[in-house]
């Protein structure tokens, strides 16, 4: 290599200046790179079936690793407060042009905001953008499958949730009976309550969300509507589930879910002219979405530093491929696959919220089987199969739920087809009963449980079989021949 006046690089002694900067990882810390050798080991050999995890891909892997992590951007592109920014304008326009490419927007009518360390911060920027303090707020119960940053108290009224620390929130919940959104009450609810915004959108909802009922919903009470699309964002970009943009005024989403990208978030926002149904009095014609410039000023500088250009970058190329054929093809068998493991579940008589799914994912209420959710997560883990423990429809807090969430993005990513979920729901039957077994022998407390699927000789068996069957498969994004 040489510089512009033919001279190559200057010679001195780098070992001297800066003795680990050109060691890999192995030499300079062999401690950590074991640690992430037994990460790609456990991810390889085991069952992914977190609804909120996925497997990205090596160019997205080569962009967060890239020098794009050593350059400082504060503020929009354009108008940084760091010099130098030349290139990292490049990246974040790109990544916003093919955001909004993504989902099918037109730039005249929506922006995005691609800055969001991920979508927790990105949702409590929304609120900080378009919120005063104590403003009030409706968002899905967590106990019936909202997410944290919606509002949650505990029923003991502690305020679990920072959105309800600084602000009122009141949720929705679903029917007792179906496990779907109840509507009626919630309109019932929003009336009586009159929030400021609305939020749809949830972490553990099997169904479409019906956002033209929300919008009408919204407008009675003269509520802004934001949908919060984190868990199924690749499904919209992908045309597989419905798309709130028609309605929403604000739409968040991370981006490590079923959008395959790096941990992330994007907040859309509407812009231009409103439409003569958004105006607050006919006679404001032509007045504008103020949204952008509040939404862009409470990510910086009011939540965030500098944002991470890393994670820009990696999106950028993660957005590009969702506009590839085989990105909708795999959207499509992400449901395919949800809908087949639900399937085996239920014709092995087991109970589902809702009794299946539209999406990614299914929640097994485990209460009809004796066994808390919290124990078949642990049971499960210990035969390397990954799932998280999860409220169901009637639970009354979300730290003792009565069921499990499944997820199957992170699967598909690895090629498995409904035949392959079909035989996934086999070995979960084996780790429930298994976990009936021990329950009889140790009796109900956690700890004593734990102890007992840990000695369990059958359990050893089926993680023995999950870790041979799992490694048939591929893996994206890094090499496993020398694991």
């Amino acid at each position: 290599m040489t510089t512009a006046n033919g001279q190559g690089p200057r010679e001195y002694d780098m070992k001297a200046v800066f003795p680990e900067a050109h060691k890999s990882l192995a030499q300079a810390d062999p401690e950590v790179a074991a640690i992430i050798e037994d990460e790609k080991r456990r991810q390889w050999r085991g069952i992914e079936l977190i609804a909120s995890e996925n497997f990205t891909s090596r160019p997205v892997l080569e962009a967060l690793g890239s020098c794009l992590t050593n350059k400082y951007s504060e503020g929009q592109p354009g108008a940084r407060y760091y010099g130098g920014n030349e290139n990292i304008d490049k990246i974040e326009n790109l990544c916003k042009a093919r955001a909004l490419e993504a989902f099918n927007l037109d730039p005249e009518k929506w922006g995005v905001n691609v800055q969001p360390y991920s979508g927790s911060p990105a949702n409590f920027a929304v609120y900080t953008a378009l919120l005063q303090p104590h403003d009030r707020i409706m968002g899905l119960d967590l106990p019936s499958g909202g997410h944290l940053t919606h509002g949650y108290y505990t029923a003991g009224g502690k305020k679990i949730s920072a959105t309800s620390i600084f602000f009122e929130s009141l949720p929705y919940k679903l029917d007792l009976e179906t496990g779907y959104l109840d509507y009626g009450k919630l309109e019932e609810r929003a009336l009586d309550y009159r929030p400021k915004l609305i939020i749809c959108g949830g972490s553990a909802y099997p169904r479409e969300w019906d956002y033209k009922r929300l919008r009408q919903i919204a407008d009675k009470v003269g509520a802004l509507l934001m949908m919060d699309m984190a868990h199924i964002s690749g499904l919209v970009a992908a045309g597989e589930a419905d798309q709130p943009f028609d309605y929403a005024d604000i739409v968040t989403t991370t981006t490590h879910k079923s959008l395959r990208g790096p941990r992330a978030g994007m907040i859309f926002f509407r812009r231009g002219p409103k439409p003569a149904d958004r105006r607050a009095r006919e006679e404001d014609e032509g007045v504008l979405y103020d949204f952008e410039d509040r939404i862009n000023f409470a990510v910086f500088p009011s939540l965030q530093g500098g944002p991470h250009n890393h994670q820009i970058g990696a999106l950028a190329v993660a957005l590009k491929h969702v506009k590839a054929p085989e990105f909708k093809a795999y959207a499509q068998q992400v449901r395919r696959n949800a809908a087949a493991l639900g399937e085996a579940l239920v014709k092995r008589g087991y109970k589902l919220v809702t009794g299946g799914t539209d999406n990614h994912l299914v929640l097994w209420d485990l209460r009809p089987e004796g066994i808390t959710g919290s124990k078949m997560e642990k049971a499960c883990d210990q035969c390397h199969i990954t799932l998280n423990k999860n409220a169901v429809v009637g639970d009354v807090s979300a730290l003792t739920p009565g069921g499990v969430r499944i997820g199957s993005p992170a699967m598909t990513s690895r090629g498995l087809k409904e035949e392959d979920f079909a035989k996934i729901a086999g070995f979960l039957h084996e780790v429930l009963e298994e976990c009936k077994a021990v329950q009889r022998a140790s009796g109900k407390k956690l700890v004593d449980f734990v102890r007992g699927v840990e000695g369990s000789p059958v359990i050893a068996d089926i993680r023995r079989r999950v870790e041979e069957w799992a490694g048939s498969f591929p893996m994206p994004g890094f090499d496993v021949s020398d694991l």
